[in-house]
C-alpha cells in the first residue's frame, strides 16, 4: 500500500511511505530519497522503533517496494528483537548511572523526586526506589525531567572538570534527546549532549565529556586528539564498548511505552556516533 502525502508535491516528496506483509504480518517501511544514496539501504532504527529505505533520487517506487518485500523477513525478525518499550511510570524499573531503580509514587512533603536505599524486590534483589511526590498520572514527567535535570548536573560538572584540564572553554553545554549521536562540539565551541547519559554507567557519560570537551582542541578524530582525550580519560575503550553493547536500550525509555517523538536534532558537528551505529540495523543492495 501506498501512502501519498500530498499529490501536488513533485516525485521526490510524493510517497512519504508504503507497507509490505511477511508471514500475516505487515510492516510500514519509511521512505527517504537523497542524492547521495547509490543504492537501496533498509535500516530497522532501535531509538524510533520504525524502518527507513533510503534510495537513490532517480530509483523508481516499484524497484524500492520490490526491495523492501524481498527482505520483509529480515525486516520482522529485526523489529521483533528491538528492545521492549518502556516508560516511567511507577513500577517500572529505570536505570540512573547505570543501576535501575524501581519508580514509584510517593505522596510526601519532601521534594518533587528522589532517591532510597534498596528495598528487596519479589525475587528477593534489593532494588532503590525512585520516589515521585505526585499523582501516578504525572509521574511520568517528574521523572523525565529529573533525569535531564541530573544529566545537565553531572554533565556541567565532567565538562568543567576536563575543560580545567586540557586549558580550554567551551562556548555553551545544552542538552538534547538526540537520537543520532551522544554529543558533538560545534565549529564556535558550543557542547551538545543526549540527556539520556544519565541512565548510563557514570564512566560512559565521563568518556562522552572528555570526548567533546577533545574537540575544543581538534575539531577532527586525528591522533592529536585521541592523545588528548587519552590524557584526560582512561575508560574510552570501556565506555565505547559500553555504548556498543548497550545504547540502543537508553532510548527505549519514554514518557509512555508506545513512544515519543523527541527527535533533536544532531546537527552539523564532529562528535560521537555511537549512538546511531549501534541502534542501526542495514541491508544494501549494490
Amino acid at each position: 500500500m501506498l501512502r501519498r502525502v500530498n499529490p501536488g508535491l513533485p516525485r521526490g516528496g510524493e510517497v512519504a511511505f508504503f507497507e509490505v506483509s511477511h508471514s500475516g504480518e505487515t510492516f510500514k517501511v519509511n521512505l527517504r530519497r537523497t542524492n547521495a544514496a547509490r543504492r537501496f539501504t533498509l535500516r530497522v532504527r532501535a531509538p524510533s522503533g520504525d524502518v527507513v529505505l533510503t534510495m537513490p533520487a532517480r530509483a523508481s517506487l516499484c524497484d524500492a517496494r520490490s526491495f523492501a518485500e524481498r527482505h520483509a523477513a529480515w525486516i520482522g525478525m529485526r523489529l521483533r528483537r528491538l528492545p521492549r518499550r518502556a516508560s516511567f511510570e511507577p513500577g517500572e524499573l529505570v536505570p540512573l548511572r547505570g543501576v535501575l531503580h524501581r519508580v514509584t509514587s510517593r505522596r510526601a512533603l519532601r521534594g518533587s523526586v528522589w532517591t532510597e536505599a534498596p528495598c528487596a524486590t519479589e525475587t528477593g534483589e534489593p532494588l532503590p526506589l525512585l520516589c515521585v511526590n505526585a499523582e501516578p498520572c504525572f509521574v511520568a514527567r517528574r521523572v523525565r525531567d529529573f533525569l535531564v535535570a541530573e544529566a545537565r548536573r553531572d554533565l556541567e560538572a565532567a565538562v568543567e572538570r576536563y575543560a580545567r584540564a586540557l586549558g580550554v572553554r567551551p562556548r555553551k553545554v545544552t542538552l538534547r534527546d538526540t537520537r543520532s549521536r551522544w554529543g558533538s562540539c560545534s565549529s564556535a565551541g558550543a557542547l551538545s549532549f543526549c540527556w539520556r547519559l544519565v541512565m548510563a554507567p557514570s564512566f560512559v557519560l565521563d568518556y562522552l565529556a572528555a570526548h567533546e570537551v577533545a574537540h575544543l582542541l581538534h575539531m577532527n578524530h586525528s591522533a592529536a586528539f585521541w592523545a588528548a582525550v587519552s590524557a584526560t580519560c582512561r575508560d574510552s575503550a570501556r565506555a565505547e564498548a559500553w555504548l556498543q553493547a548497550h545504547g540502543a536500550s537508553l532510548h527505549r525509555f519514554a514518557l509512555e511505552s508506545r513512544g515519543e517523538d523527541g527527535r533533536g536534532s544532531p546537527g552539523q558537528a564532529a562528535g560521537v556516533g555511537a549512538a546511531e551505529a549501534a541502534a542501526t540495523s542495514s541491508r544494501r543492495l549494490r
